[in-house]
Order: C-alpha cells, then structure tokens, then sequence
C-alpha cells in the first residue's frame, strides 16, 4: 500500500486541509488518487464535509461510502456518534473499504480522526488503523504556544508501536512568523528527531493556488 496517514495532535488542527493539499498535490503530478476517512462527524454543522473536500481535492471519483464508510451529524468523538445514532462501528469494514480504496488508486491519502489516541469503538484507536494500515504517519500540528508538548506526545504515542512518522506539518503557518513560531518549528525538529514543514492558510475554493507539501512528493516515486 502506497500513500500516506494524515493525523493530528488533536481535532480542528487543520488535518482535512493538510489531506487534501497532499491529495491535491499526487493527483497534479498525474497520479490517480484514493481518499478515505474512517468515521467522519460533525455533518450536522454548514459547511462543506471532509469527505467533499478530500473528494474534489483528489479528483476521485469515489462515493460518500467508499470515502467515509460512517458519517454521523454530531460533532463528536466516533464511538459516541455511533451510540448516538444507534450504529455499531465496525473495524474490519474500515480495514476493507481502505484496502479497496488503495488498491484502486496509486496512493490512498487517510485522513484520521481527532488524534491517535481516538477510539473508533471502545477498543479500537486510531492509532491501531494507523498501524493495521501500515502508511506512514505526517502528523498536523498548530505553530501556536503549546504545540511542542502536543506534538512530542503524539511522536512518542506513534513510535511506541512502531509507526513511522514522515513528517511533522505546522499549519496555518503565519505570512510574517515571530520567535514562537520558529523556536517551535526548530524544537520539534530536534526533540522530536523529524522533519519539519509548514503550509499556510488556504483558500479551500482555489485548489490550484495550494502550496505541494514535501512529504508528499516522494510517495509516488
């Protein structure tokens, strides 16, 4: 399986843009793309949903289902939603409709849910989709205060069952970036032994205007 894991530090730190700026920049370079989402929340707000924007980042022409086989309206945590709607999720179908979705494309770009440690059921984490996937991890992180401890806590949770991290992307990274933001940057480079990139604020309805991120240009070869 080729492609990458897009996770975060925590939820609203950007890991939808991040997926769909790395969709966006495979699907440019020629390569047909497969997105997927596990479990995707917070349908019930205005806006476009992840799984939309990942959809027409890529250019897949995937369905709602085979981009993110559990939708709930509440914004909140998987488990909950699906107690909440009265579903079970299922961990063995997420694992089929992300192999299918890979081996349809030349690289699947999974978008996490929250952070690692999210359960998608009482007993099964993110992390562990992460890990039964195999992908490496690029891990999506605010430059604001705090991010250091975040971010090394998610290297070290990722590390400790064997997962790769390709990279750590700070976004949205400031047009004019002060002291904090470059002694965070630097910090997490050398602490967390990784490298480090950044991405700035996107205008979601101007794909074409988007930055490629750098961990995204080896996964194709």
């Amino acid at each position: 399986m080729r492609g990458l894991f897009v996770t975060g530090t925590g939820t609203e730190v950007g890991k939808t843009v991040v997926a769909a700026a790395i969709a966006r920049a495979l699907s440019s370079h020629g390569g047909r793309v497969s997105v997927f989402k596990p479990c995707e929340s917070g349908l019930d707000d205005d806006g476009e949903a992840d799984h939309e924007l990942l959809r027409r980042a890529s250019g897949s022409q995937q369905s709602d289902d085979e981009i993110a086989p559990y939708r709930f309206g509440p914004a909140v945590s998987p488990h909950l939603a699906a107690e909440l709607a009265g579903e079970r999720v299922e961990p063995q179908l997420i694992l089929d409709r992300a192999r299918t979705a890979a081996a349809d494309g030349d690289a699947l770009v999974c978008e996490g849910v929250g952070g690692l440690l999210v359960p998608l059921t009482a007993g099964y984490l993110v992390r562990d989709l992460a890990r039964d996937l195999g992908l490496p991890l690029v891990v999506v992180a605010s430059p604001s205060l705090g991010t250091i401890n975040h971010t090394l806590l998610t290297l070290e949770s990722a590390r400790a069952v064997g997962l790769t991290v390709a990279a750590v992307l700070l976004t949205p990274w400031p047009e004019r970036p002060g002291d904090l933001e470059h002694s965070n940057l630097e910090t997490i480079a050398a602490l967390g032994r990784v490298e480090v990139e950044t991405l700035p604020r996107l205008d979601l309805g101007r794909p074409e205007s988007w930055p490629a991120p750098r961990v995204a240009r080896a996964v194709l070869g």
